[in-house]
């Protein structure tokens, strides 16, 4: 897939990676503007190619009490407010394949959850809106076996698909970035490395999940480093108090930083 197919990407023709970037749950409109607003003036200053993420819901939480959304539509229609605003594309996760077409009103690109990507059905529905596809590579799944998920959407006569590593399960509360998967992935489709979910912690005892963002500059620049693609991130102005995934989270103050050193990466990769 070329990225230029995605409405209103801008900077296509800067050498740069795309990046999908913002918090992980849509908590409200002041929060998610407040995001979209710093992440649109970093990545235009940079020309980094620039989606915007926001969960309209959350519906693979550890536990019943964990915060899984402020209401469907209303935080579809926050992310469709920040595309208007800002001129910027947006993707969001869906889980049932009732979401696939009520997404598809308000967001550029539908996600498949890592945990779901198998699903054949939620895959069609996907791919059936026209809507790009962004395919998460399951944490149980190996690289080659994603071929059969992007034949899904290009059996539904979609040629738009992504597809992003996560990492893989390490034991039962680690991840682990397999590097040799992004050249075997891109074989497949446009591919993209989920920097923050990689460095998750999952099944802890307390039933919420852990994280390394102390790590997230490593993998980020081995990701650009490779060659991928694009990159996703998830950042929040105040991880420690965000309501999904605070733990492997981004501090929003951190990312232009570590968005210069990965284009001046990818500069240096560009000379070869």
């Amino acid at each position: 897939m070329n990225i230029q197919q995605i409405p209103q990407i801008k900077h296509t023709d800067s050498g740069n990676f795309f990046v999908l970037a913002g918090p992980c749950a849509i908590e409200g409109e002041d929060m998610a503007m407040r995001i979209a607003e710093k992440l649109v003036g970093i990545t235009d200053k940079l020309a980094i190619p620039f989606v915007f993420k926001g969960s309209f819901k959350k519906a693979n939480r550890s536990r019943i009490d964990s915060f899984s959304g402020i209401g469907d539509e209303k935080a579809l229609k926050i992310i469709e407010k920040v595309s208007k605003s800002f001129g910027v594309p947006t993707v969001t996760d869906i889980h049932t394949n009732e979401d696939a077409a009520m997404a598809a009103a308000y967001v550029d690109v539908l996600q498949i959850p890592a945990f779901l990507v198998r699903q054949t059905d939620l895959v069609v529905a996907a791919a059936t809106t026209g809507k790009v596809v962004n395919l998460k590579k399951g944490q149980f799944m190996s690289p080659e076996s994603m071929k059969h998920a992007v034949q899904k959407v290009l059996d539904c006569n979609n040629q738009n698909i992504m597809v992003t590593d996560r990492g893989t399960m390490f034991g039962y509360q680690d991840m682990i970035v397999d590097f040799r998967g992004i050249p075997t992935m891109q074989e497949y489709a446009t591919t993209v490395l989920d920097v923050t979910h990689s460095l998750q912690q999952p099944n802890q005892t307390a039933g919420v999940t852990g994280g390394r963002p102390d790590r997230i500059e490593t993998i980020a620049k081995a990701g650009i480093a490779v060659g991928v693609d694009g990159i996703f991130i998830e950042t929040h102005f105040d991880p420690a108090n965000a309501k999904s995934d605070g733990a492997n989270m981004l501090h929003l103050d951190y990312f232009e930083a570590l968005m210069t050193k990965l284009v001046a990466i990818r500069q240096t990769i560009n000379t070869f």
